[in-house]
């Protein structure tokens, strides 16, 4: 089941600049998509558009088979969106603020207490559930925006930075809870972000944007194979014959590039019989970073 369709949206503000160029794709029920591009790139018109804030200029959409311009508040009831500033209430405590949202989506308040303690439990909030927000640190109210986007047991999230302003630590925990909510729950989860390096290790599909233009669709291997057609292989070695087209990446390290994997050992071969000692040989996947960037340098588009 597909939880989101698009088909040639567009949205070309009444100023006349287009932040969304004819983009297509469908998202998958118990995905964690990551919608990824620089400031600008028409991530945040999009999440306005599939939560009904915005309408489009052009194109169709769906979302949970309901259309947002025309059921925007049937579909409010089953999404949860987390933008970087979330709306709460500084004179309210953590769980009363969580109480507050579950009964304004028809929970009982006991019911939404006990689904708001689990959610600061699992946010490692526990101990500031009786604080009141205002005393909260910028990470901690990061924190309790996710616990309350969750507190009515939505079907699909819109995040738009979930780990903005926080540590280490706290990042692991609510990366932790989204996976789970992906696997055993079946949520989908529609994630904006313009760290990559962070949506290669939670999301499981891709949408790479740039200046409302999709150049990408597809899982991280997906858009490896479409992208490059050779593999990346690291070599520490003192001597690297100058017969071998390498790049030195720093002192005894060099960066190859090649068409197959079984030309490794020939490599290897060709280093030794000329007298250099190697004491490490890595291939290295390229990253999603890589792969954005070279869209970008190609002017290339998969979709």
């Amino acid at each position: 089941m597909n939880v989101i369709e698009i088909e040639q949206l567009e949205k070309t503000y009444p100023e006349g600049k287009k932040a969304l160029d004819t983009i297509s794709l469908v998202v998958p029920q118990g995905t964690i998509f990551g919608f990824l591009g620089p400031n600008g790139a028409g991530k945040t018109t999009t999440i306005k558009l599939l939560t009904g804030i915005l309408n489009p200029t052009g194109g169709e959409m769906s979302v949970l088979n309901l259309n947002p311009a025309k059921e925007a508040e049937k579909l409010h009831q089953l999404t949860g969106v987390l933008t970087e500033h979330a709306g709460m209430y500084d004179h309210l405590t953590g769980i009363d603020n969580l109480s507050f949202f579950g009964q304004l989506f028809g929970m009982s308040k006991s019911d939404s207490e006990a689904k708001g303690m689990q959610l600061l439990e699992k946010l490692g909030l526990s101990d500031a559930a009786q604080v009141k927000l205002k005393s909260y640190s910028t990470g901690m109210r990061q924190r309790l925006s996710l616990a309350r986007t969750l507190i009515h047991s939505p079907k699909l999230l819109f995040l738009d930075e979930p780990t903005s302003g926080l540590d280490p630590e706290s990042t692991k925990s609510v990366n932790e809870l989204l996976l789970e909510l992906s696997k055993e729950e079946g949520t989908t989860i529609f994630l904006c972000t313009h760290q990559l390096r962070y949506a290669q290790e939670i999301c499981n599909e891709y949408g790479l944007m740039d200046n409302g233009k999709l150049l990408a669709l597809g899982s991280l291997e997906q858009l490896r194979k479409r992208t490059f057609n050779s593999y990346k292989l690291t070599i520490e070695t003192d001597f690297m014959p100058q017969t071998i087209d390498s790049k030195q990446i720093s002192e005894d390290t060099y960066e190859l590039s090649l068409q197959e994997k079984s030309e490794i050992p020939v490599l290897v071969k060709e280093i030794v019989q000329q007298g250099g000692n190697i004491s490490q040989v890595t291939p290295t996947d390229y990253s999603l970073e890589d792969i954005y960037f070279a869209l970008l340098e190609g002017g290339e588009t998969y979709v």
